[in-house]
């Protein structure tokens, strides 16, 4: 039996490439092994966005490496950004690699592991932008009640800190027919929270002449059966429009969740990063948003130290998140990205002073999280089980709707009430008893049924 392992890395439009990968390697009569060391081919799908994922990424490819030359492994495929941005690099630097492809060349996997020589069975020949469909073969991940469903291929942004539209092309949408039928497949499947992902949601629809498309996009996802968390990830602020605002407070199952990357409020700095905006323009859009549905959860990050940022501009960003009390926020010190504007940039922020910057900002909203949290005790919220915890088989752990896969805190479940057997995929209704940082804990005190 042929068996290959994958090891990916970086972010959900990555897993989702794994998946199609991993779909098309299925059809051919291989098995997905979990197990490296059973594999008779490796394939590490990377990451390159900054340089902490392109040293983690170079971490994997010689942690497989190694396996190859003591273990069952005849080969090794390396894949994704970094394969895009560094394929001569790599074939060069770590011999041990047999095969090297890039973003847009997913249909190379299967000649790629079944050619019996460690040769490149097929060069570095030109491949069309790549954009998977419906009818594409996947095999899932995630557990089998979430998923994540990719909009949209590349990004038409040219902000100055990020090398992701040099690799992955301009910003091209699937057809909502497409997205309707394989949401339509998932909730068969069991699916009840399906996750929308695109460098842009936002800009979802725009090239193919429809301004309003995620709005529409969404209205006709919540007439799903089974659907009952629709949740849409990396919102542009300035696409984020009063029809989008009103298209989730109109559907129960459109998630109360807005995940905007603003990166910053200074607008010396956001005109540097070419997004423009500024804290202004951001306070207005997020009250507009508490105003349409006042019980939105907010998602952010934001980069310190990028190349001319002081000492006021940070204040200012400290200030607005005192301001604004996000629900979640991520921080990143800035990545000096070679192939992008900023790398030319003058006035670069000491790696140490960022650093600062960064444990600063994540201490502010560690406190006001960890009040937030504690307003919930005594509360009852609807949960999504999980399974058993991460951190300990001892305890069960949950959702919120407020609350992302992987990225967001949870719902830590110490005690089930008589006579109720939760499952992975059950909502249930939970009682908070205690508050974390950013982790609450508390009871199961019914399950919904679901028909």
């Amino acid at each position: 039996m042929k068996k290959v392992g994958f090891v990916s890395l970086g972010c959900p439009k990555n897993l989702v490439d794994s998946e199609v990968m991993m779909g098309m390697l299925d059809q051919k009569g291989w098995t997905i092994t979990p197990q490296a060391s059973e594999a008779e081919v490796v394939v590490v799908n990377t990451c390159a966005f900054i340089e902490s994922a392109k040293r983690e990424s170079i971490e994997a490819i010689l942690d497989m490496a190694e396996l190859k030359s003591r273990g069952k492994a005849r080969k090794l495929i390396v894949t994704g950004c970094l394969a895009e941005r560094y394929r001569e690099e790599l074939r060069r630097e770590i011999p041990e690699v047999d095969v090297v492809f890039g973003v847009n060349e997913l249909e190379k996997i299967v000649s790629s592991c079944e050619n019996h020589d460690a040769a490149d069975p097929e060069g570095d020949r030109s491949y069309p932008l790549y954009l998977y469909d419906e009818t594409t073969p996947r095999l899932k991940a995630t557990p089998r009640f979430t998923t994540y469903m990719k909009l949209a291929e590349g990004c038409d942004h040219t902000c100055s800190f990020c090398i992701i539209p040099k690799l992955r092309g301009p910003f091209r949408s699937r057809p909502v027919e497409s997205l309707l039928a394989e949401a339509r497949t998932h909730a068969a499947q069991g699916v009840c929270e399906l996750n929308l992902i695109s460098q842009d949601t936002t800009h979802y629809g725009h090239d193919l002449g429809d301004a309003n498309g995620l709005p529409r996009l969404l209205a006709g996802l919540a007439q799903i059966d089974g659907l009952d968390w629709i949740r849409f990830l990396y919102c542009y602020p300035n696409h984020v429009t009063r029809e989008l605002m009103e298209t989730v407070a109109r559907h129960k199952n459109i998630c109360r969740y807005f995940d905007i990357p603003l990166q910053h409020v200074s607008e010396k700095l956001l005109q540097s990063m070419r997004r423009g905006g500024s804290r202004k323009r951001f306070v207005e859009l997020l009250s507009s948003i508490r105003e349409v549905i006042p019980e939105a959860a907010l998602r952010t990050t934001f980069i310190v130290g990028y190349p001319g940022e002081t000492g006021e501009d940070f204040r200012e960003l400290c200030d607005f998140v005192e301001e604004i009390q996000f629900d979640h926020v991520g921080v990143f010190a800035y990545s000096d990205e070679e192939g992008t504007r900023a790398f030319e940039g003058a006035e670069k922020v000491p790696t140490p002073q960022a650093e600062e910057r960064r444990a600063q900002l994540m201490e502010i909203q560690r406190r006001l999280a960890s009040s937030r949290n504690a307003k919930r005790v005594g509360q009852e919220v609807r949960v999504l089980i999980e399974g058993p915890s991460s951190e300990t088989d001892l305890l069960l752990q949950g959702r919120m709707e407020s609350q992302a896969p992987g990225i967001d805190g949870v719902v830590l479940i110490n005690d089930v009430g008589d006579g109720l057997n939760p499952q992975p995929g059950d909502f249930a209704q939970v009682e908070i008893s205690e508050a974390h940082d950013y982790d609450v804990v508390g009871k199961i005190t019914a399950i919904e049924s679901r028909t």
